[in-house]
């Protein structure tokens, strides 16, 4: 009898970590083993998430292989230093819920970029590399995938792949140096460097680099990678077989996930904020309902144009509930990070939002990667610099019907396209090895 391949995933993200970091290779290892592969999760034994979902056990396939080591990471020392409570949440993307930074957060940030280089989860390199060269020479895998951010997790396939020749695709959900917040990491020339050499080591030395939408892999490739695979983020088709669910009578406008001040659709806030006004049909259905966690530059922009009224913030919800969510709303908002990297941005929401079948309000780049998926009768596309949405809310919301079918991201699909790449690399190995 044949032997199934084995494959290595290293991820930080794993549940009980909730969050969009974890939706990507929880539902890769779901699929897997009915594709033919035998997935070995390494992950860390107490990570310090954003959330938690313990509903997301229920995709861990029987008998999945799961190794976990302890981490040390930063965060009890970076909470301490800005005063923050020892059982609060860091947040990640640079939100933040307070009016101003203080010169120690500021500090903190510093401390971050230029010391803890590539991530906070630099610590974890060394004795996972150790680890796992004790494991891997009794318990040998057929290939190594490491998915970052973090990316400490490509610095660890990294070795692996240069001690023991197993080959290597390094997974990058989002950029490295290119991510919108870069910028904000208040980087010394030196420290700049050295996440530029670092992460060139990582594209050129993979043996595959596969990616999340065409955009960045173009600017993966002009950073040293050769032929970057896409493969987008997509939705479980499992996890929207459901009880119905009766869309909400009032104009619920749902934006589900973080939401910081370079995703602030303040054009919106405007338009709804004077057809409140002058329309008071419309501003007895109005609902903004903003799902996750809230930039304090968006809420002070809400409440500049008079719509904290109608605000309904909910801080978390379990996936299982946010399910519920997007399929109740009257119109799915969808907004783009206004940053120089906005023509590549596709949050993984937004594959959710489409299996939910209801109209998409999208804030963005129109000749950006997400508005051409979009602009496939999934909803309309704004320019961050509109201002006027009259005719997508004088629409009937309840005759409207979106005919395109988003099959071709529904996660199985997709984990078959990875493990098209997966054989391909697994047969070169072996006829390499003769």
């Amino acid at each position: 009898m044949k032997r199934r391949p084995r494959v290595l995933i290293l991820t930080y993200y794993w549940p009980p970590s909730g969050g969009a970091g974890v939706q990507r290779w929880l539902k890769f290892v779901k699929h897997l083993p009915d594709l033919g592969y035998d997935p070995v999760v390494y992950t860390v034994e107490d990570g310090e998430y954003p959330s938690e979902d313990y509903g997301l056990f229920k995709d861990v396939p029987e008998g999945l292989e799961i190794i976990k080591t302890p981490i040390w990471e930063p965060y009890d020392l970076y909470k301490k230093f800005i005063g923050q409570k020892k059982e609060e949440k860091v947040n990640a993307g640079f939100i933040s819920e307070n009016k101003k930074s203080s010169k120690l957060q500021d500090i903190a940030v510093w401390l971050r970029g230029n010391l803890f280089i590539p991530d906070a989860r630099k610590f974890w390199i060394k004795p996972s590399i150790k680890y796992l060269m004790n494991y891997l020479r009794s318990r040998p895998v057929d290939l190594v995938i490491s998915s970052g951010p973090p990316h400490s997790m490509h610095l660890i396939a990294q070795e692996l792949k240069h001690k023991l020749e197993i080959p290597w695709i390094a997974d990058f959900r989002d950029p490295w140096t290119n991510i919108d917040f870069y910028k904000d990491l208040k980087l010394s020339n030196w420290a700049d460097k050295k996440h530029k050499r670092l992460e060139k080591g990582v594209l050129t030395k993979s043996d595959k680099v596969i990616t999340v939408g065409p955009t960045l892999a173009r600017e993966l490739e002009e950073l040293g990678a050769k032929d970057v695979k896409v493969i987008t983020n997509g939705y479980d088709q499992d996890d929207f077989v459901t009880d119905p669910v009766k869309v909400d009578e009032k104009i619920s406008i749902v934006h589900i996930g973080s939401m910081n001040k370079d995703r602030n659709p303040e054009n919106l806030w405007k338009y709804l904020g004077k057809r409140v006004k002058a329309d008071a049909d419309f501003a007895n259905k109005l609902e903004v309902r903003l799902i996750g966690k809230v930039d304090i530059a968006v809420l002070e922009s809400l409440e500049k144009e008079g719509l904290n009224a109608y605000l309904n913030k909910i801080e978390y919800l379990a996936h299982s509930e946010v399910v519920a969510e997007q399929k109740r709303s009257k119109v799915l908002l969808l907004v783009v990070n206004n940053t120089p990297n906005a023509l590549g941005i596709l949050t993984g929401k937004m594959f959710e939002y489409m299996a939910a079948e209801r109209p998409i309000l999208m804030i963005g780049p129109k000749a950006g990667d997400a508005a051409k998926i979009i602009d496939q009768n999934y909803g309309e596309v704004f320019d961050f610099e509109d201002q006027n949405f009259d005719a997508f809310f004088n629409q009937d919301f309840s005759a409207l019907k979106y005919t395109s079918d988003p099959k071709d991201y529904e996660r199985k699909a997709l984990t078959q396209k990875l493990v098209t790449v997966m054989d391909e690399l697994i047969a070169a190995h072996k006829e390499s090895l003769g």
